[in-house]
């Protein structure tokens, strides 16, 4: 690590705190749900047997910068009831260096939600530790009944998810544009119990009821002190073998896998999850404390592929739109066979190449001179293709770093205990999920489209051809 970690009275890096953050988190989650320890060491001998046996791929993530990440990575998420939530955990979370990605509106696939990603943006600072939460804000305006949802509205408005202290060590950064390492520390075990487990419900049996009756989520959100995590998801590189292996662990994995099929050259994200605990709660009354249940955390994984582009986002959507129109996946799982089969299908119509991806502009890549061009700098052909075909340039994916609104949703209504398509009338509100957070949600598109521009650029310097450009960068 960077000697200004540790300098007595210096600030230390945001990506010296996002680790700390992560670690912590980590270790509370492990302790609250103990089938998390046993999916991280399943994921862990299942990546170490990818990489022993696919050089390839071992090589292509270390050209990236990637590879030193992958045991470190992990993605969380949260659910949040009001704008002023929202709103703090921006400024939280950019202690740790993490900014707001993408806008992603759930509300459409019967989950009454919208949604943002924080993650860090620039590069090196995923490749330090991608740590990324998926933070969504519950939209109290879909309640239907008035009554519940003026009830619901005053339940949160009288809960603090935040410590004094970790408000305080916000402020702190804000005004001296940093913290030290011991204000870091501190700031982790203050800012960690936003997010920790409560068996205390903050409403009585009949209100919980009700709001759960409502919809699983709003319960989630109203019911409790604040917004326990309620998954923290490792990365693997072979999904479908986790979740072969999932039940010889003791644990039951999902119907289907969310997002595209499984395939050669991988693309955006695939996610599975294990059905979520029934944990025992206590509710507090007028007629005293009184037991029962509530279902919310559950465990993840993900496989991550290449970003895609504008254009290869459409075919994306288009294609996994075909399947799900067609092939409904029941709670039972008992068509998860033909659904899984049909996506295959459908999807032979996306290439499955990274040239073919790279020429089509479909996907997004990192541009990277060889030893070789770089030897042969002054003697090198000017068109790219020829650069690329003889080895001089190099192409390597770039990993989608962010979220798929279908997949979320469809990880969401697995571990609500239902599939049922609750759509609501009301459709997406960006404008006003950005004036409750205080700030514009960056494009996750423009972000790619900025790194692959910024390593051709750098890659055409070194061969000495400086404003050359690719026909298929986008």
């Amino acid at each position: 690590m960077n000697a200004e970690f540790f300098m007595p009275g210096a600030f230390v890096s945001t990506d010296r705190i996002r680790s700390l953050f992560t670690e912590a988190m980590s270790q509370m989650y492990r302790t609250e749900v103990p089938q998390y320890g046993t999916l991280i060491e399943l994921v862990g001998e299942v990546n170490a047997e990818v990489l022993a046996k696919d050089g390839e791929l071992s090589a292509r993530l270390r050209r990236a910068g990637e590879l030193e990440r992958i045991d470190v990575e992990r993605h969380g998420a949260i659910r949040l009831g009001t704008a002023g939530e929202l709103f703090t955990i921006r400024r939280l979370f950019a202690v740790m260096g993490m900014r707001s990605v993408g806008y992603y509106d759930l509300s459409v696939a019967g989950v009454p939600v919208h949604s943002t990603c924080f993650r860090p943006v620039e590069e090196a600072a995923l490749n330090v530790n991608p740590f990324r939460v998926f933070t969504s804000l519950l939209r109290l305006e879909l309640i239907e009944d008035e009554q519940l949802r003026v009830e619901a509205e005053a339940i949160l408005a009288k809960r603090r998810i935040y410590t004094p202290r970790a408000i305080a060590l916000i402020e702190q950064h804000e005004r001296a544009g940093g913290l030290t390492e011991a204000e870091a520390t501190e700031f982790v075990a203050e800012a960690l119990e936003t997010f920790r487990w409560h068996g205390e419900a903050t409403v009585g049996a009949e209100t919980y009821k009700r709001l759960h009756d409502a919809h699983r989520l709003i319960a989630d959100v109203v019911s409790f002190k604040g917004p326990h995590i309620n998954h923290l998801t490792p990365r693997t590189l072979d999904i479908d073998e986790v979740q072969r292996r999932m039940p010889e662990r003791g644990i039951t994995p999902k119907a289907v896998i969310e997002g595209p099929p499984r395939r050669n050259c991988d693309i955006l994200l695939r996610q599975t999850s294990f059905k979520a605990l029934e944990e025992p709660i206590a509710f507090t009354g007028a007629a005293g404390t009184t037991s029962g249940t509530h279902t919310a955390r559950f465990g993840e994984i993900e496989q991550r592929g290449v970003a895609l582009t504008a254009k290869g986002r459409a075919l994306y959507d288009r294609l996994l739109a075909s399947v799900r129109s067609e092939v409904q996946v029941g709670a039972s799982g008992a068509k998860a066979g033909d659904y899984d089969t049909e996506l295959t299908e459908r999807f032979e119509a996306l290439p499955d190449s990274w040239d073919e991806l790279r020429r089509e502009g479909l996907a997004f890549f990192h541009y990277s001179a060889s030893p070789e061009g770089i030897a042969a700098r002054g003697k090198l052909p000017s068109d790219p293709e020829i650069l690329i075909a003889k080895g001089y340039l190099r192409f390597d994916p770039i990993i989608y770093e962010d979220f798929l609104p279908v997949s979320a949703a469809g990880i969401f209504q697995s571990n609500l205990g239902t599939d049922q398509q609750q759509n609501y009338a009301m459709r997406s509100n960006r404008a006003a999920f950005e004036e409750a957070l205080g700030a514009d949600v960056q494009d996750e598109l423009a972000l790619y489209a900025e790194r692959q521009t910024a390593s051709l650029d750098m890659a055409m310097e070194k061969l000495g051809l400086s404003g050359l450009k690719l026909k298929t960068v986008v």
